[in-house]
């Protein structure tokens, strides 16, 4: 069977420049994303059945997964699924948001600035590392936070916007200031492509 892998960056590693650094962007990608896929790989190499669903399947169903892998199957395919939706979920020229997902937001949080100051809060009270979400639940939207590499998939949500904020997403840049990196993030933020996700959880 194939092996899990780490897909290359949709764009140049200084794309996202001034909003998030390359030196990031390099060392989140070609360390951090990549030690969760040679990590996986290492933890399936024991069960290779695992090789037959992919990440998503895996972190859907833990009870599945032998328990000898099960916490590093948890934490590396959650942390190869949520950094392979993040790569895709950021852009230099961000698309535009769609009338479905704009009205739902509307709906939900009034306003996408309500929504943005939530998300950003929800971000910010995530003690440690994890990371915060926009998720579909049912038929309406939700915002919620998780530990480490957990992913909502995890419990049921189908996550269409999350951001990263273990320290290795900005410290470089931003070093403590959570904040300022959440601020700058959403000028990355391809609504286009959030959009589709919604789009997909919804049809």
């Amino acid at each position: 069977m194939p092996k899990f892998e780490l897909a290359p960056l949709p764009y140049d590693f200084a794309a996202l420049e001034p909003h998030i650094d390359a030196q990031t962007m390099q060392i989140h990608h070609g360390k951090h994303h990549a030690a969760y896929v040679n990590n996986l790989n290492t933890a399936a190499d024991k069960h290779p059945e695992l090789y037959e669903k992919s990440a998503e399947a895996l972190i859907q169903s833990l009870m599945s997964v032998p328990e000898d892998v099960r916490v590093a199957v948890r934490n590396n395919a959650g942390g190869h699924v949520n950094h392979t939706m993040f790569w895709k979920l950021m852009s230099a020229k961000p698309g535009p948001i769609s009338t479905e997902l704009s009205a739902a937001i509307n709906s939900t949080f009034t306003s996408l600035d309500n929504f943005k100051t939530q998300f950003a809060d929800a971000a910010m009270k995530r003690f440690g590392s994890g990371w915060a979400w926009l998720v579909v639940d049912g038929d309406g939207l939700k915002i919620i936070s998780m530990p480490n590499q957990d992913n909502p998939l995890m419990e049921g949500f189908t996550p269409i916007l999350g951001v990263d904020v273990w320290e290795h997403a900005y410290y470089l840049k931003y070093q403590n200031r959570r904040a300022d990196y959440l601020a700058a993030w959403w000028n990355v933020v391809d609504w286009a492509a959030v959009s589709g996700l919604y789009a997909a959880a919804t049809k």
